[in-house]
């Protein structure tokens, strides 16, 4: 065993990483993969940019890339198409020399994804956006949702690290829940776990819900309308940033209007929290990371429901693709081992792929 393990180490596929000595006998060496192991690049597919991470299987941080889009939420799928295979291929030749194979891509977009729903609709479905990369790359590419990616990064470097249960709360211009049980993503039976926006709002003797009301309602683009319609003193907030940079900086009516987000975001939490008991909820997104909500939601939800541990995601702009990377580390090694990964979708390479114009992304 010493002699195949010198052998596969001088190849650079495995390295000892310590030692560890038992009840009898002489200590065992620890080994690990090493840097010739491969890498997995991960790519979270946002509205304005793409984010690539490229990471060894050893775990060792190998480059990061971040590119523009163009129209933003008017560019066509092909464009964003584009973007993303040049954030891959950009990612790979900054790994150069230090990584040997590319085990597998995971790419984290903000659609509903499932295997029953591919091919269902070749003009929108999730997987339109990957058409150019699955031509120039050869490698397992694992399609997620954006905010299960999120929640997969908080599992394993974010402020939910070892936890069995909890839900990741995203609240930005959109808002979207990721649920892990027993340490894994909850999908649910068509992939769509988590569409809080989905859940019936408002909800009155003459009022009828709209389809994503809540999620409308919620966001951060509806939130900086009820300012602009309802501030008194100086020139209303026009962005949510702008809004949040104000109360921080201790303007009372900004502090308000914050506040009166954050009862609002408090009430969906307790919501959360009766529906999965998780024990932990992470507050992350454009809104939800921002520490200025951080009490009044913990206050609102614990009125509502039970008192549960409140806490914003440190990882920031970066944890989906974080998530992503981890999702792409973790089905490589998988297969390297001959175990069945855990995966939503996983689409093979191709060598033709339409080139028909598509609608907008966004």
């Amino acid at each position: 065993m010493t002699a195949v393990m010198n052998e596969l180490g001088a190849l650079g596929l495995v390295a000892a990483i310590g030692s560890q000595q038992g009840a009898m006998g002489r200590s065992a060496t620890v080994y690990a993969l090493g840097p010739a192991a491969g890498y997995v690049i991960g790519i979270d597919v946002g509205a304005a940019q793409v984010r690539a991470v490229a990471q060894g299987l050893d775990g060792s941080p190998l480059a990061t890339v971040e590119l523009k889009i163009a129209k933003q939420s008017r560019a066509t799928i092909e464009e964003v198409a584009s973007v993303v295979d040049d954030a891959a291929k950009a990612a790979s030749l900054a790994v150069g020399s230090r990584g040997k194979v590319l085990r597998s891509i995971a790419v984290a977009v903000p659609r509903i994804v499932s295997r029953n729903r591919l091919g269902q609709n070749r003009r929108r479905a999730p997987e339109a956006v990957l058409q150019r990369l699955r031509q120039s790359v050869d490698a397992p590419i694992l399609l997620e949702n954006n905010v299960n990616c999120a929640a997969f990064g908080e599992l394993h470097t974010g402020v939910a690290k070892g936890r069995e249960i909890f839900v990741f709360l995203q609240v930005g211009v959109r808002v979207g829940l990721g649920i892990v049980i027993g340490g894994k993503l909850f999908r649910g039976f068509n992939g769509a776990a988590g569409e809080a926006g989905r859940i019936p709002f408002p909800w009155s003797l003459d009022t009828v819900p709209e389809r994503e009301g809540l999620e409308h309602y919620l966001g951060s683009d509806a939130l900086i309308e009820r300012c602009i319609a309802g501030w008194s003193t100086s020139e209303a907030p026009a962005t949510a940033r702008e809004l949040f940079d104000r109360a921080q900086q201790g303007e009372k009516e900004a502090l308000l209007w914050v506040n009166r987000h954050a009862a609002d975001i408090g009430r969906m939490v307790a919501g959360c929290i009766g529906f999965f008991d998780p024990g932990l909820v992470v507050l992350g997104g454009g809104v939800g990371q921002n520490p200025l909500i951080l009490e009044e939601v913990r206050h609102v939800s614990r009125d509502l429901s039970w008192a549960t541990e409140i806490a914003n995601s440190t990882l920031g702009a970066n944890g989906t693709v974080l998530g992503a990377t981890r999702l792409a580390a973790d089905y490589a090694l998988a297969k390297i081992l001959g175990e069945t990964p855990d995966a939503t979708v996983v689409l093979p390479w191709q060598e033709t792929a339409t080139d028909e114009p598509q609608p907008s992304f966004g």
